[in-house]
């Protein structure tokens, strides 16, 4: 079943690139930005991950906390966080159990070829650990402004 706004986001528990542990729970009392994406490293998944770094003191200012899940490693995400000074938390879901959860987990396809993979996807959670927002068409290269035209926000 798919994830709906005014549902309640789905907990979940995680390592993030430090090895400390991430629940959704400990976050309430406060907005989230929580993004989906493939793969560290990759050339669209970096522009995002650098869109929203550009853009991280907006969020600040605004009171969203940002981060980040893939199914990529701690040490992955530790590189991934040092080579682009990226000033946000990024989760590791190696089980893919948080992907599942929020239903971002499916068929893929690339040049013609079908495969199983993250589809790239940013929820809004408010204070209440709500889904406000569901953005599935994810502009890359514009993620932050995106939000922002989304949520109403400048």
């Amino acid at each position: 079943m798919a994830l709906k706004v005014g549902q309640k986001a789905p907990e979940f528990s995680a390592k993030d690139q430090n090895g400390n542990l991430i629940k959704l729970s400990d976050l309430k009392g406060q907005r989230v930005i929580l993004f989906f994406y493939p793969k560290d490293n990759s050339p669209t998944c970096t522009t995002q991950v650098c869109n929203l770094r550009d853009n991280h003191s907006f969020w600040l200012k605004h009171k969203y906390k940002v981060i980040g899940i893939s199914k990529d490693s701690p040490r992955s995400h530790a590189n991934f966080i040092k080579k682009f000074d990226l000033p946000f938390t990024l989760i590791c879901d190696e089980d893919l159990a948080i992907n599942r959860a929020y239903g971002v987990w499916g068929e893929k396809k690339l040049y013609g070829r079908s495969y199983m993979g993250t589809i790239r996807t940013t929820f809004v959670i408010d204070e209440k650990g709500v889904i406000k927002q569901i953005v599935s068409d994810v502009v890359s290269a514009e993620h932050s402004e995106q939000l922002q035209e989304i949520l109403g926000i400048a």
